[in-house]
């Protein structure tokens, strides 16, 4: 599957390990939920990044402790038509304050890369090639949003408001 970062096609850094597999010494591993909340301790005290794939089926209350030490959280979408990951993303970076690389992962589909980057994914995994193409012109396509979120972006209210506040302190 290719991987989306920053809008473009990228090599993915970090190993995936199945449970029960023996983890690398060193580099960037990707483990399941379940493996990690074995032993998280242990994971994050090993050499190399350490993610964790997340489903979306479960609340987030044992991830937070955690979350300072994670490079990646992969969020999890089984179905296109369950967007649980959209609210566990947003939770993640507006709440808690995650600032590590937050991954789509499962039924990503082109329709929706723009949502999700205003939830706050920064990476993707895909199925298409040419949906990993498309990324990058979805992504350059829409620069104003009707709605705030913690996308570092403004909304197109707040663009409006601060244009009229700077007319007004004009003398």
């Amino acid at each position: 599957m290719p991987l989306v970062k920053g809008g473009h096609i990228a090599n993915d850094i970090f190993f995936h390990v199945a449970d029960g597999a023996e983890l690398p010494d060193d580099g960037a591993v990707l483990v399941s939920a379940a493996r990690f909340l074995e032993s998280p301790e242990t994971l994050l005290r090993r050499e190399g990044k350490i993610g964790v794939i997340w489903p979306n089926n479960r609340g987030l209350d044992d991830l937070v402790p955690h979350l300072d030490r994670l490079a990646l959280v992969a969020l999890v979408f089984p179905s296109f038509r369950d967007g649980r990951a959209y609210t566990q993303a947003r939770l993640l970076r507006e709440r808690h304050g995650f600032v590590g690389e937050l991954r789509a992962t499962g039924q990503v589909l082109r329709d929706q890369f723009v949502f999700m980057l205003r939830a706050g994914f920064d990476a993707f995994d895909v199925r298409k090639q040419s949906d990993a193409e498309a990324f990058g012109e979805a992504a350059r396509r829409y620069s104003v949003f009707y709605q705030p979120t913690g996308d570092g972006h403004l909304s197109a209210l707040h663009r409006r408001n601060e244009s009229h506040a700077s007319e007004s302190a004009k003398p």
